[in-house]
């Protein structure tokens, strides 16, 4: 019967062996693994090699703190009944007037208004039944209330005036075109939200007049 003798591993190949692989690990960690996964190159061997190729980088999700939260000024939830005159104001008689046989001269402006922090102001043009208009408004800096909204104009205007809202948001810029349902006041009231002085740069170009 033939016996097998099995090697005898000495303790010293051990531990060499396993240093061995230990280092060699380590060597593929810096070289290989951190810049294909991680997108981290502390050699540049990574780079070299093509490692940093393969790495794909989280896209990054936006999100809010506590303190940002604080910091955000504070917005009332618009709801559908506060865009436009309260239903105990008429319709004015004068809406329903027909569109003039001519229309106001095509026209292009460029306007900037300074809204002090906290404040509120109106800025409106003059346009006849079913004239159009292209706008773009820009805030310096943050965000404000606004109110697009445009009043018939009246034989006999009351103290409690009638007004349509076309568009109630929180934005920093907007753009649009415009055809009016009827003739007289139309434009925006805006509300500084912010902490600082803001300036809104509109441009306007279609058939109006300004407002002195």
């Amino acid at each position: 019967m033939t016996e097998i003798n099995q090697p005898i591993l000495e303790t010293k190949k051990i531990i060499k062996a396993t240093c061995i692989a230990l280092l060699l690990g380590i060597i593929i960690l810096i070289i290989a693994v951190l810049p294909a996964e991680y997108g981290i190159d502390p050699t540049s061997l990574g780079k070299t090699l093509g490692f940093t190729k393969l790495h794909q980088p989280e896209e990054k999700t936006e999100t809010t703190t506590l303190e940002q939260v604080i910091e955000q000024p504070l917005r009332r939830v618009l709801k559908l009944e506060k865009g436009g005159s309260s239903p105990e104001v008429k319709r004015p008689i004068e809406a329903n007037n027909p569109p003039p046989a001519k229309q106001l001269e095509e026209r292009q402006d460029s306007i900037s208004i300074i809204i002090p922090a906290g404040e509120d102001l109106e800025y409106k043009i003059d346009m006849l039944k079913y004239g159009t208009v292209k706008y773009e408004w820009l805030t310096s800096k943050g965000t404000v209330f606004f109110d697009f909204h445009g009043e018939v104009k009246e034989a006999n205007p009351t103290d409690n005036v009638y007004y349509e809202s076309y568009t109630v948001a929180y934005s920093n810029n907007m753009i649009g075109n415009f055809l009016s349902p009827f003739e007289g006041k139309h434009g925006w009231y805006f509300k500084n939200i912010n902490d600082t002085t803001i300036t809104i740069s509109i441009r306007l170009k279609g058939q109006y007049t300004l407002r002195n």
